[in-house]
């Protein structure tokens, strides 16, 4: 019986739908393996379709299509170490996700998930079927128990699998980042090794896709929960994994250790890389946005020119007469100092053009928010004319604590095809600005040093609609604002929980207010950066017609 078991993980970044190119990725790093003398070259949950799925799985072309691409991967691999890869498999008439062994040409064994998630960003349960507790599978002579994802995080999957003789957990996953997800990966994992009393290696995916990015982080722990190797996170990496057997069994040789960034740089991260996969597996090359002198617009741009280089970025400021030769100042010094591509466009001219087209129909009344979005709307109009005429995708600017509220000009400064900033709070922007001007990393393509004027940060925020206005003319401020919107949408609290922790219930009612009648607003804006486990698009489905407001 072998006294050691080689085992290469590859935390790679697939794209979904291209299950050619999946397969392509899963060949390379089983060649990868069997070079380095690899016993099994184990790949991530889901990993020939790419992940999130969503409904796409359940189009049986595409199903069969992916069973077909693993069934000619299995004979493409047939000599060298089994390969182990996640996809989806029908039995039946039922649909499973499911993680294939291939060996000796064919797929030799399969596990199918037991526990569907059915919460945030994902929908197994009207998708997949469960499948039955089973045991584990044979690679050689060692028994390999591998619970999928979610199967992981509950104590009944695991332990069928020990009992029915699994030698150690090779657990794969297509695990989406939010912040603090890494602690709570390895508190489930160290008590899956600790209840078994067996080594545990929890794989996990890379990438962007659509608003998630799986953040890999892959790492290994033997059986007391003593962390034996730990994977870069956000980095694609094939990394040789060796057990060795001694007399109280299986034991991981203890492997490199990367370094686990901080929040603030995990999230910043997040956004770089969600807009760099999305462009590339969209195909667009290059990106535009306005930029107002205003923090948002600012952070926008550092995040594009650090995600696809300066070269690829182009900045327009749209000002009227309403722009103060402050914001004129700060959009020039943001846009030389990040170098891109500068464009100036005055408004003016446009908008007196369209006062006096609806001049007629508006005759005997008051200027309103009618002639400000007008200008918002206005400039969404040109940045779209740009974004066709040059093939640059526009992207949106507006903070989290904005799209909550609905402060923001629908068909305006919302237009664009992401949003890189869409999860994070107001006062958030803030201090992620005042964290890219300290810190640079090698997987920023922009430049070292300040490239957010302080003045852009400091000064009060305003949309610049209107003469003097500001923000805080039409929101609680922002720190105010922000607590109330971590209280109503990221905890679902109510308004009794508002006012328990010290605001002001009228305040309260009205920040509810404004969540609920702008719900039609965001089912209608752009994707953008997952960062918390309560972001706007598939973590929070709210009906657009609602008259519920909480009498607390």
């Amino acid at each position: 019986m072998a006294d050691r078991f080689r085992v290469t993980l590859a935390q790679l970044n697939p794209t979904v739908g291209d299950l050619a190119g999946n397969a392509a990725k899963a060949r390379a790093a089983w060649e990868e393996g069997r070079r380095a003398g690899a016993d099994l070259v184990a790949l991530p949950e889901m990993f020939i379709t790419g992940y999130n799925t969503q409904d796409l799985v359940m189009k049986p072309a595409f199903h069969r299509a992916a069973m077909a691409e693993v069934e000619a991967l299995a004979e493409a691999c047939a000599e060298g170490p089994a390969l182990a890869i996640g996809g989806p498999w029908v039995e039946g008439d039922r649909l499973y996700n499911a993680y294939l062994i291939l060996k000796g040409g064919k797929v030799a064994s399969r596990v199918l998930k037991h526990h569907l998630p059915n919460e945030t960003v994902f929908d197994e349960v009207r998708i997949f079927d469960a499948g039955p507790l089973g045991g584990p599978y044979s690679v050689g002579n060692t028994r390999i128990g591998s619970p999928i994802c979610e199967d992981g995080w509950h104590e009944d999957v695991a332990e069928t699998l020990a009992e029915t003789g699994a030698e150690f957990l090779l657990i794969p996953n297509g695990s989406p980042y939010y912040r603090g997800k890494m602690d709570v990966r390895y508190n489930h994992m160290v008590a899956r090794a600790v209840e078994t009393g067996l080594p545990v290696i929890y794989l996990n995916m890379v990438g962007g896709q659509d608003d998630q990015v799986f953040d890999g982080g892959t790492f290994a722990l033997n059986p007391h929960g003593e962390l034996a190797l730990q994977m870069p996170v956000f980095a694609e990496a094939v990394t040789h994994l060796d057990l060795e057997r001694g007399s109280e069994g299986w034991r991981i040789v203890e492997g490199a250790k990367a370094h686990l960034p901080d929040a603030w740089e995990q999230d910043y991260h997040v956004m770089v890389l969600s807009l760099r996969d999305y462009m590339a597996k969209t195909g667009f090359k290059k990106v535009l946005l306005g930029l107002s002198g205003g923090v948002d617009s600012a952070l926008v741009a550092a995040i594009a020119v650090d995600a696809i280089g300066a070269q690829n970025v182009r900045c327009v400021m749209l000002p009227s007469e309403y722009t103060s030769s402050e914001s004129l100042a700060d959009a020039e010094a943001v846009a030389k100092a990040l170098g891109v591509h500068y464009d100036y466009v005055p408004i003016s001219e446009g908008r007196q053009a369209i006062t006096n087209t609806l001049a007629p129909l508006f005759a005997g009344r008051d200027a309103d928010l009618t002639e400000e979005n007008i200008q918002s709307r206005l400039r969404g109009l040109l940045l779209m004319a740009m974004s066709n005429k040059f093939g640059e995708m526009l992207l949106t600017t507006g903070n989290k604590s904005e799209v909550a509220v609905g402060y923001a000009t629908i068909y305006g400064d919302m237009n664009g095809g992401y949003n890189p900033i869409k999860d994070l709070y107001k006062t958030r922007v803030f201090e992620t600005c005042r964290w890219r001007n300290a810190h640079h990393r090698d997987w920023m393509m922009g430049p070292e040093g300040e490239v957010i004027r302080p003045n852009v940060i400091d000064k009060p925020p305003s949309a610049e609609l209107r003469e003097d206005q500001k923000d805080s003319d039409s929101l609680p401020d922002y720190p105010e604002l922000d607590a109330l919107l971590e209280i109503l949408v990221d905890q679902e609290g109510s308004i009794a929980d508002c006012v328990a922790a010290g605001f002001d219930r009228a305040v309260a009612k009205r920040v509810e207010h404004l969540i609920y009648i702008s719900e039609y607003k965001r089912f209608q804006s752009a994707p953008g950066a997952r960062l918390t486990r309560r972001a706007f698009w598939l973590d929070r489905r709210y009906p657009i017609v609602n008259r519920w407001r909480d009498p607390s």
